[in-house]
């Protein structure tokens, strides 16, 4: 799995993350994974089949099926197979023992931004989506990453949420774990909602969301998540580093930095303009990898192109020239229109139009010029 080229995040199916919550010692149901109703096993026990999708939500949406015997499990097995749920396609399932819950707890572990340190959360209300729960039933508590997780840290939590002594065990033991899953393997985020109490008293992972950063790839091989829902288009930037998404319209859509795409696509369709595609160039300055994003926007066959710059890692007059070997190595000969802003903005707008290609200081006229490129009335 390549390392995104301006940094972002690998969701990990369920299973994978059970996987590793296993490795570390955290317990979770016993189970195991399918592709097909015939690889439903012999049971002696209830069993859920649950779909493996990069989505929340599969619950409420019938994604989740129960069953007392095998034929059941096949039966429920040839149901969610082959199903979209919320838009993603079910290709994979996780059959795994049914627990009997008495109570639902909900913790994660989250990289803070602003701190720019792990943050633990934890809750007493659990199997919701924790952003609906009353602030004062969540327990926080920032770790310095220099002294990492400390025991103190799982007993101040546990006192705050009001643990009874042999649950306060057991959940100090789960944060320890999860903290080590967290450091170990470069998460953004692991999150177990919710966090199951048996009804012989034993805590149990009854769900596992983990996110790995992506820069961190390198070190982790054996993660290889293909989201079956991007096009073949889409599965080759990804394969090349590049963030990269198809849409229906037809404006081709250069930009540095995620948020700036964005704002990006929000200013076209203010103007009634439709993107063609979400390309994020992050961070470079790398003629060639100018070049190559050319070439997979030009390959989504867009009317126009709209590069939307602003430059600091990133050198304005780099683009500029990365723009024009485009132009010319690809015969480019629809519209281009540049927005150049930051380090050596004015030197990057005079290659482009020495080169007849439209240059801006600002964005807004930027995407009137294209805009009106793309023949929007």
């Amino acid at each position: 799995m390549p390392q995104s080229r301006a940094g972002g995040f690998l969701n990990l199916y369920e299973y994978m993350g059970k996987q590793i919550f296993s490795k570390f010692g955290i317990p979770v149901p016993e189970g195991y994974v399918i592709h097909g109703p015939e690889e439903v096993r012999s049971m002696d026990k209830d069993v859920v089949v649950k779909s493996q999708i990069l989505i929340g939500g599969r619950g409420k949406a019938g994604g989740i099926k129960f069953a007392s015997n095998i034929d059941e499990a096949r039966a429920a097995a040839s149901t969610l197979l082959g199903t979209k749920i919320r838009g993603y396609s079910v290709n994979t399932l996780l059959v795994e023992e049914k627990l009997s819950i008495a109570k639902e707890y909900y913790v994660s572990i989250s990289l803070n931004r602003t701190e720019r340190k792990p943050l633990v959360m934890a809750s007493v209300a659990g199997g919701v989506e924790i952003e609906s729960v009353d602030p004062k039933k969540i327990a926080t508590r920032i770790i310095d990453p220099l002294t990492g997780y400390s025991d103190y840290v799982g007993r101040e939590l546990t006192g705050q949420l009001g643990l009874v002594p042999e649950e306060a065990s057991q959940f100090r033991n789960f944060l320890k774990r999860l903290y080590e899953v967290f450091e170990a393997e470069d998460c953004e985020l692991v999150e177990i909602n919710p966090l199951v109490v048996t009804s012989s008293g034993k805590m149990v992972a009854a769900d596992a969301k983990v996110v790995i950063d992506t820069d961190s790839l390198f070190k982790h091989t054996e993660y290889n998540v293909t989201d079956p829902e991007k096009t073949t288009l889409e599965l080759e930037a990804q394969g090349k580093g590049y963030s990269f998404v198809e849409m229906d319209g037809d404006i081709g859509v250069i930009a540095n930095g995620a948020g700036l795409t964005m704002a990006t696509l929000d200013a076209l369709t203010l103007h009634r303009g439709k993107p063609r595609n979400f390309l994020d160039l992050g961070g470079t300055d790398s003629v060639d990898t100018v070049v190559n994003a050319f070439e997979l926007v030009m390959k989504a066959n867009p009317k126009v192109i709209l590069v939307n710059i602003f430059g600091g890692v990133t050198k304005c007059d780099t683009v500029a020239t990365g723009i024009t070997t485009a132009k010319t190595r690809l015969s480019i000969g629809k519209p281009i229109v540049v927005r150049l802003s930051g380090v050596r903005e004015v030197e990057g707008r005079e290659i482009l139009q020495k080169d007849g290609i439209q240059a801006f200081s600002q964005m807004m006229p930027a995407i009137e010029a294209v805009v009106k490129a793309a023949g929007v009335n």
